[in-house]
């Protein structure tokens, strides 16, 4: 059997194997991407944040995507029993990015993948990681075979695996590890949209608390269509009667916003569902190999960071395996894993303040501070790893600070 020799493979040709791609090859060093699924391909993750703009920028693909007129997308809008908590990217903290997209991820997939390939980097789709073998020298030899049946050889100096859910080198070397999140399902589909500009200005994604622990996301596309999903409990939705489909509709039935909203909506794709998504890793790197986006850990859809997180863990990730093939040093665990992890740390610090009810009294709290408002606005546009920022710098302790706060003032004044 034949063997095809190359710097780097890059397992995944989402967002995240289309960063590694882009740095790979702008760097000069041979690469070959695999895919497992055929593309296009539906996946969700839908709402952008404005962080990673910043690396889609610096890959060059901003032109190709300009030119698809994705919704953009300028902010936040978190409603619950009529209350409202806008926030705006414009005004933020952190300098940076003021917007981003809202985006069908098949057609945002597919854009940045063929301008990888337009720039002549081979990528093989349908193509399925079968085994990987790791050299002493840090090289390996994965066995690969196509939708035909048919097995070749790739020889690489390192291997970047962007999978995510498919999270390929875990799963074959058993590093795997629950997450310390609560299993959650969603049941969602696209659907039409036709009273959006009565109730709200399409260039937000927009979140409805709809009972404890249970919310929904609103994602409109520059099409007229909406992603609409709802995201709670097991024991939420098997309480339920029905199948998804009925569920889906009773579940609109059963909020005033969302019954005004779309009881006449038809939808695009039947309602469908997703399990159980959070899972980690101990390792996001290893001898000839490093880890990245969903592959190190996926936490939870609520504040959209899931594309975020794959383009910049694997922006960094991928600069440093250049450095690496450049002949200089790597301190993966300082470099890579510490930073990343910052990042998700972040977030999972508010992921935990949604869903125990934390960020309900900081959202929604009648007279806000502008400066604190601005601060969070910058975590949830995407700024996790700016320590300049006290809700970065000291996310666990300052968010239940000011929870804290703003309930003393509750009770004074009721008292």
């Amino acid at each position: 059997m034949d063997i095809k020799e190359v710097d780097v493979l890059v397992i995944g040709a989402g967002p995240a194997g289309s960063v590694a791609a882009a740095v790979v090859h702008q760097a000069g060093f041979s690469l070959q991407v695999v895919e497992k699924e055929k593309f296009p391909r539906f996946v969700i993750g839908e709402s952008l944040l404005p962080r990673c703009m910043d690396v889609l920028d610096d890959c060059g693909f901003l032109p190709a995507l300009k030119k698809k007129n994705f919704q953009e997308k300028f902010g936040a809008k978190f409603i619950k029993n009529g209350m409202v908590a806008d926030f705006n990217f414009s005004d933020q903290f952190t300098e940076g990015w003021s917007w981003t997209w809202q985006v069908t991820r098949a057609d945002f997939d597919q854009t940045l993948i063929t301008d990888v390939q337009e720039r002549g980097v081979p990528v093989d789709f349908q193509t399925t990681v079968m085994r990987i073998e790791f050299m002493d020298d840090e090289s390996s030899i994965t066995t690969v075979k196509d939708f035909q049946g048919n097995e070749k050889k790739i020889k690489a100096r390192f291997i970047i695996d962007a999978s995510g859910y498919g999270r390929v080198i875990p799963r074959l070397f058993n590093l795997e590890k629950p997450s310390v999140l609560d299993s959650r399902k969603a049941i969602f589909a696209h659907v039409t949209d036709r009273n959006r500009n009565s109730f709200d200005e399409p260039n937000r994604i927009i979140i409805v608390t709809y009972a404890p622990g249970t919310w929904v996301w609103i994602i409109p596309f520059s099409s007229g269509h909406t992603s609409l999903g709802f995201v709670g409990s097991f024991d939420f939705f098997n309480s339920m009667q029905g199948n998804e489909a009925d569920k889906f509709a009773a579940l609109i039935q059963g909020n005033d916003y969302l019954k005004n909203r779309f009881s006449d909506a038809e939808y695009i794709f039947e309602p469908r569902k997703l399990e159980s998504w959070s899972v980690t890793t101990d390792k996001f790197y290893g001898n000839g190999f490093v880890l990245t986006g969903n592959v190190t850990e996926f936490l939870d859809p609520v504040f959209s960071s899931g594309v975020m997180f794959a383009t910049v863990s694997s922006h960094l990730a991928s600069k440093l395996v250049v450095k690496k093939l450049k002949g200089e040093i790597v301190d993966w665990e300082m470099e890579y894993m510490k930073v990343v992890r910052q990042g998700v740390d972040t977030f999972r610090t508010y992921v935990t303040a949604w869903y125990d009810g934390t960020l309900d009294s900081i959202f929604f709290v009648p007279n806000k501070v502008k400066s604190i408002e601005r601060q969070i606005c910058s975590v949830l546009a995407g700024y996790v790893w700016d320590e300049r920022n006290p809700f970065v710098k000291n996310h666990s302790t300052e968010i239940k600070k000011l929870a804290a706060l703003i309930e003393s003032h509750k009770v004074t004044a009721d008292q």
